[in-house]
């Protein structure tokens, strides 16, 4: 990093470590998002005795592997003569059998009184997920980490509005702006085919491999666009069926590279019968495949639009995480509102503009009628500015 940076997780962690409790937190995001550099942020002060140990290797790591990390951090309370210490274990769902391990291992410590605070990290949300609701229920502390917002990145490396809609949050990725091919290279390396290859490929059953690939392409290509599943089919060659597709989307948004919005209807079971309204989580993943240099893209105003929009809907989707707020989008004919956020009884609408001219806002007044909004919003144009919506959090929006 440029400078030293805290993200606000961190001092919510440093006052659990500080109560007497043993506990378990589970911090769950996608790859390159802080979550290692946090955890030795924490490690450098928390005070206590530490072990530290990961299980990113090329093959997966076994029961036993946890079972010695786990027995390194109880020798640490008796070695260093303290009442606790704190181990953290990155990437544990690389693990085989990891949360029924952990289950077993929290619930020796309970009955033996022995005070480990335990932190785990994993960059497969939806598998962190997954062994969490099957073997631990109500051992755990889950904290979601997600990309960076525009006030974070401007705050830790001072970059600009345009900057952050283009080459977005991977804070990683910010020292190679100044050379396009390094960072691009960055991108689909590092980033996209170690998500695709290492948090999906080899922790999941996918038949298709290349399938998944190239609706990850189509994705970022129609991001911030409505596509249903038979003319992804269309889009794409051997696309085998919806139902595959519907799958391969959710485990796409599991790793935290993209999403499919349902769209709002006021009734659950009608919501999920709809097309998606594609969306990344984080804008660099669009430019990096778009082909298109930072130039180039910010004088392209039609593309500039829709990466404007996508870094919205980015912003509403990570920072809803773990707060209660749902995100869909609404249409009805012809007429859409491009964001919708309920949280209970409470219903915002959003719509994005880019530009300064006057808008109409069929849509709107049209969503309006057909359900109790609390509010409106309408972000650039003439509206509240980019940057203001980006650097607040999502709940001031809902009050």
């Amino acid at each position: 990093m440029i400078k030293e940076y805290k993200r606000p997780l961190y001092h919510k962690i440093i006052e659990r470590i500080k109560e007497q409790r043993h506990f378990i937190i589970v911090l769950a995001g996608p790859r390159q998002v802080g979550k290692t550099t946090l955890a030795r942020q924490i490690m450098n002060s928390c005070g206590i005795p530490v072990h530290y140990a990961s299980a990113d290797e090329p093959t997966l790591q076994d029961r036993s592997w946890l079972n010695q990390q786990w027995d390194i951090a109880r020798i640490k309370i008796s070695e260093e003569k303290k009442t606790t210490a704190l181990l953290i274990i990155d990437e544990v769902q690389k693990v085989s059998g990891w949360s029924e391990t952990v289950k077993r291992l929290w619930d020796e410590d309970t009955a033996k009184k022995t005070n480990l605070k335990v932190i785990l990290l994993g960059s497969s949300p939806l598998l962190m997920q997954q062994g969490l609701t099957e073997s631990l229920a109500g051992r755990f502390e889950t904290l979601p980490v997600m990309h960076w917002s525009f006030s974070e990145m401007r705050d830790c490396f001072d970059i600009t509005l345009d900057q952050y809609v283009y080459f977005g949050g991977y804070p990683g990725a910010v020292k190679l702006t100044k050379n396009q091919q390094r960072w691009t290279n960055y991108i689909l390396d590092s980033l996209i085919e170690t998500t695709l290859s290492r948090d999906i490929l080899l922790m999941n059953r996918v038949d298709k491999p290349a399938l998944l690939r190239r609706l990850f392409h189509l994705g970022c290509d129609y991001s911030g666009q409505i596509l249903s599943y038979q003319k992804m089919v269309g889009q794409l060659q051997d696309a085998g069926n919806t139902t595959t597709l519907a799958h391969y989307l959710n485990l796409l948004s599991g790793a935290g590279l993209l999403t499919g919005l349902e769209k709002y209807a006021g009734k659950t079971h009608r919501k999920r019968g709809s097309s998606p309204k594609l969306l990344t989580f984080n804008t660099a993943l669009m430019s990096a495949l778009s082909g298109l240099s930072y130039k180039e893209a910010i004088t392209d105003r039609q593309y500039w639009g829709r990466l404007t929009e996508s870094a919205v809907g980015a912003h509403l989707i990570n920072d809803s995480k773990g707060k209660g707020i749902n995100v869909y989008y609404w249409l009805n004919r012809n007429r859409e509102v491009d964001f919708v956020l309920e949280s209970g009884k409470t219903v915002v609408a959003v719509e994005v503009k880019s530009g300064k001219k006057e808008y109409t806002l069929k849509g709107m007044e049209a969503f309006c009628k057909a359900f109790d909004v609390k509010r409106q919003l309408l972000v650039g144009g003439q509206g509240i500015t980019l940057d203001e919506f980006l650097a607040s959090p999502v709940e001031k929006w809902m009050k």
